[in-house]
């Protein structure tokens, strides 16, 4: 074992997630959002499995990251690329037939001379500022867009017309977003008077297929879900009053083990670890696991965090080291070097959800998720 842990990624997991998902859709296209190195998931180790489940069409974030999910299939998908993409990026993308959000008139000048010079119509999709207040296209600049498109229209394919929620997920938002729909709408119906018509006029995301499902139209960008969470537990509560159901249709697709490193024997009034945050109460037997903040186990998991070994919980003692943990197993029997040890996951009768992973660190699921190191091998399985 070179590594001091491993994440398992589950396809019959994604498999239940997908199969949950396009009921939600129906029939309408997913793009599965892989931005974040799929969620910490892992961008080469989650599209191609995700791409022998059925799925076709992936959204990044950045250049680079379409440049790295490129490098990892044998057959490209369709790849959209909802935020950065500047300069030699845009060209490479407009070249490859990568498709680009266009956000501002700058970039839509550049990707439109592009077009030209490398003679690819330019694959876009035009963002509408709709109450976000990030990026996108003012109502108010519609008419110069319009204009621009108009003028040359041999030179791109308007994939999409789209905007983001801000917030879909929490019922204190919907008044927000309520409005966001109706600007969208607003915005949509200036583009196809003008004879514009995107093939996808898209705004929902995971919180909004489940809180909106009246914005699906055609295609929604699907994140968190996919990978067995929901955007927040409110989500879940709406999904699981409406429909009267107690047991969670998702299945989380991620687990994360460690092994023991060393067995160490502490005497009662001893201190642990650096500094003097944790006092032995007892004589105690600690395991040492080589993972730390260094691999994404955050330093606010000191004194909290817990872990499973023999299918036992076991906490966190001292201070989170760059690249160690203590544990105490002193009532847990037989623990050795190399025995299991499972940060995120399941093992015997218990489990460490990501969920509560992330309230005892005081991480989003999504922080938590995406600080993973690229560098933790990402091994696919088939778990029952």
């Amino acid at each position: 074992m070179f590594e001091p842990s491993v994440i398992h990624i589950d396809r019959s997991a994604y498999a239940n997630n997908l199969a949950f998902l396009r009921d939600r859709l129906q029939g309408a296209r997913m793009c599965s959002v892989v931005k974040g190195n799929a969620y910490g998931h892992g961008l080469s180790c989650f599209v191609p499995m995700a791409m022998d489940a059925g799925v076709d069409y992936f959204a990044v974030y950045s250049a680079d990251e379409a440049h790295t999910l490129v490098s990892s299939v044998q057959e490209m998908p369709d790849i959209f690329i909802m935020g950065m993409v500047e300069g030699d990026a845009l060209e490479w993308a407009i070249a490859n037939g990568v498709e680009c959000c266009i956000h501002d008139l700058d970039r839509l000048d550049k990707a439109l001379t592009l077009a030209k010079r490398t003679g690819k119509k330019a694959r876009i999709h035009v963002e509408v500022e709709t109450g976000m207040n990030r990026t996108g296209f003012d109502p108010a600049q519609v008419p110069m867009v319009i204009d621009r498109l108009k003028r040359h229209a041999d030179r791109y394919e308007l994939v999409g017309l789209f905007t983001h929620f801000a917030g879909a997920e929490s019922r204190s938002n919907d008044e927000r977003v309520l409005a966001q729909i109706g600007r969208f709408a607003s915005v949509r119906k200036h583009f196809e008077a003008a004879g514009l018509k995107a093939r996808y006029a898209h705004q929902a995301c995971s919180a909004g297929l489940m809180n909106f499902p009246d914005t699906v139209d055609g295609m929604a960008r699907i994140g968190i879900m996919q990978y067995g969470f929901w955007s927040n537990q409110e989500s879940w509560f709406r999904y699981s009053e409406a429909n009267k159901v107690m047991d969670d249709p998702l299945r989380r697709v991620i687990a994360w083990s460690s092994r023991v490193m060393a067995i160490t024997q502490v005497s009662f009034g001893q201190y642990i670890g650096y500094g003097s945050s944790s006092e032995a109460h007892r004589d105690m037997v600690l395991a040492v696991v080589p993972v730390g903040y260094a691999h994404g186990f955050d330093r606010g998991l000191s004194n909290t965090g817990k872990v499973l070994v023999h299918g036992q919980h076991a906490p966190v003692i001292g201070i989170v080291n760059m690249n160690a943990i203590s544990i105490d197993v002193t009532d847990i029997e037989g623990v050795e070097k190399g025995d299991e040890v499972v940060l995120i996951g399941e093992q015997g009768e218990h489990r460490i959800s990501v969920s509560s992973f992330s309230e005892m660190s005081e991480q989003l699921n999504y922080e938590m998720l995406t600080r993973l190191p690229r560098d933790i091998p990402r091994i696919l399985v088939d778990q029952p």
